[in-house]
């Protein structure tokens, strides 16, 4: 080989090289997408800068807004977010190839068409803190918890926009509507609400904190002073009014409604129906007179505190039992003692049943669990938190196996544990987006150095945190913590404790009943004396009732739980105990 020809293949070889560097820098660039998003809102929207979460959403159903179709199911559309703070009337957050979205991760890859464009600004606050960490959270506002319809976030009017990523183009989005605020819950004869500053939670976050309540009184209330009444604690999301009473017969013009998740046309009229029963049974002469509260706790992470002390939701556990049903019973004269007072609810209720008998064995005479969020952290849904290396996958040299996040009573899965995961971590960071995982997260970890929670695991990745996972265990692993204790807590909670749930609920939480039963069962010093019972193919809000549809029984919850507790008291209340004057 000639030396001129070396050096012409040298030189060639210099462009080839030149030429792929060249070609992987544009990758990365078109990789990053020249397509860009501009989304500002105008002065008379807000004078002041804002801080908070912005929202960009696309959708191609016209049916809704797309602000109210991002889930965790098939059918959702898109959404990316980026925290903004201190955001001027009139600037822009830029959304670029850069930004996260869920469940197509880039601008860069959302396929060039048409879609109805929405933005939102879900907008926090800024709390000082008594430990000393100032945080930006979204406080609730009435609504629960919902980014999409939380009274005054900002949002725009939708616009169909013809999206091309491989176009080099700004588009402009302006937040032109602000959501009204949400009108007090009307009261009636039977429905009252009361709301009180909370000393304990407004000393932790630094402002003035509420605790609320929804209180269904008895029948012949007012025609009989002299009555001191049981106290039932209907544990469960955030409640506008009480739900499920109707003191109206069903309404016959009511348009009705399909249930997907129940295949029941007009599920909408059988709810009213239903709730209109349970008005017919609350009045009924042979119906125990109780009083029954729903309460209202939405706080700067979720619709609901999960009614115990956390490190970084703040001590409800104690605000709740120790102030706010004190001051019910006191209202609305309740017995006001321990052998008096109940727990139930479903899902979130159903572990706030168990965990608040747990944390205060002697100030209830009885939980009914219902479907509770995982009671046992080795089944935390699918995920064993003290043994799995990483939450998203299965361990494997050679492939990797996403775990399921929800299925139906079939076992058809219609996301996994990443998908969800990621969506709240597009929604909000730091644990701020308002649902499921960063709720859990939030109560049971430890504060991070920066105040928010430490995660229990890595969001982008699924990597398991074993020292947080640890904390989890010594402070809310409620079948670890009934092991742990049972010496002292056992006297305590004997006949106590109910649990139920379908065994093919949505969210594999019946895993965690199944580990918690093989203690209750095995339990001789002394043996724990209640139930467990699950319903066969029932999904998720079975509540122990053999006899109905999950669509139905769901709806009866105060009916199923009310004679299980008049039969408690009969065999458990002390000597000397009240069981006549609220038997009118």
């Amino acid at each position: 080989m000639s030396h001129s020809y070396q050096k012409l293949s040298l030189v060639v070889g210099i462009l080839v090289i030149i030429l792929w560097v060249s070609s992987c820098q544009m990758g990365e660039e078109s990789s990053v997408g020249r397509l860009r998003f501009g989304i500002s809102f105008p002065e008379e929207q807000s004078a002041e800068a804002l801080d908070g979460r912005v929202l960009l959403m696309f959708s191609t159903d016209e049916s809704r807004e797309p602000r109210f179709q991002i889930s965790d199911g098939p059918n959702t559309q898109l959404v990316f977010g980026i925290d903004v703070d201190g955001l001027s009337p009139g600037e822009n957050a830029l959304f670029d190839g850069s930004v996260l979205g869920y469940p197509i991760n880039s601008l860069s890859n959302v396929p060039a068409g048409e879609y109805w464009v929405q933005g939102l600004l879900h907008i926090y606050e800024t709390f000082h803190r008594a430990d000393g960490h100032v945080v930006k959270l979204p406080m609730d506002r009435g609504e629960g918890q919902h980014w999409n319809r939380a009274p005054g976030n900002l949002y725009s009017t939708p616009q169909k926009v013809y999206v091309d990523p491989s176009k080099d183009q700004i588009i402009t989005v302006n937040l032109d509507q602000k959501i009204p605020p949400i009108p007090d819950p009307p009261e009636t004869k039977y429905i009252k609400h009361v709301k009180i500053q909370s000393k304990l939670l407004t000393e932790f976050w630094g402002r003035p904190m509420f605790l609320g309540a929804h209180v269904l009184l008895p029948e012949g209330f007012e025609k009989h002073p002299e009555a001191r009444y049981p106290l039932c604690v209907f544990h469960g999301h955030f409640p506008y009014t009480f739900g499920s009473f109707r003191e109206e017969s069903p309404d016959p013009d009511l348009e009705a409604e399909y249930s997907a998740r129940f295949d029941w046309p007009g599920y909408n009229k059988t709810q009213q129906e239903y709730a209109y029963k349970f008005y017919k049974y609350w009045i009924a002469p042979d119906t125990p007179r109780m009083l029954i509260i729903e309460i209202q706790h939405a706080n700067p992470y979720y619709d609901d505190s999960y009614a115990v002390n956390s490190a970084n939701i703040g001590p409800y556990g104690d605000a709740i039992t120790y102030e706010l049903i004190p001051y019910i019973e006191e209202k609305f004269r309740g017995i006001g003692e321990g052998w008096a007072r109940f727990l139930y609810g479903g899902s979130t209720g159903g572990w706030e049943a168990l965990a608040v008998q747990v944390f205060y064995p002697d100030d209830y005479n009885g939980c009914f669990a219902a479907c509770p969020d995982p009671i046992d952290f080795r089944a935390y849904t699918l995920v064993n938190i003290y043994e799995d290396e990483n939450a998203y996958f299965l361990k494997s040299p050679f492939k990797k196996t996403p775990r399921p996040g929800r299925r139906n009573y079939l076992g058809q899965v219609s996301c996994t544990l990443e998908e969800t995961n990621l969506r709240e971590l597009v929604l909000g960071t730091n644990s701020r987006s308002g649902d499921q995982w960063d709720i859990w997260q939030a109560v049971y970890s430890p504060m991070g150095e920066d105040g928010y929670p430490k995660p229990i695991w890595d969001k982008m990745t699924g990597e398991i945190d074993k020292e947080v996972a640890e904390y989890w265990r010594e402070n809310y692993d409620l079948s670890y913590i009934l092991q742990r204790d049972w010496k002292t807590l056992g006297p305590k909670l004997k006949g106590k404790i109910h649990i139920y749930c379908g065994d093919m609920d949505n969210y594999y939480l019946n895993n965690a009943v199944y580990l918690v039963e093989e203690f209750l069962e095995s339990t001789t010093d002394p043996h724990y004396d209640g139930d467990v019972d699950y319903g066969d193919r029932a999904e998720h809000c079975w509540n122990g009732d053999q006899t109905r549809p999950n669509a139905l029984s769901r709806l009866r919850y105060n009916q199923m739980y009310v004679p299980k507790i008049l039969d408690r008291i009969k065999k458990a209340a002390p000597p000397g105990a009240d069981l006549t004057s609220w038997r009118h």
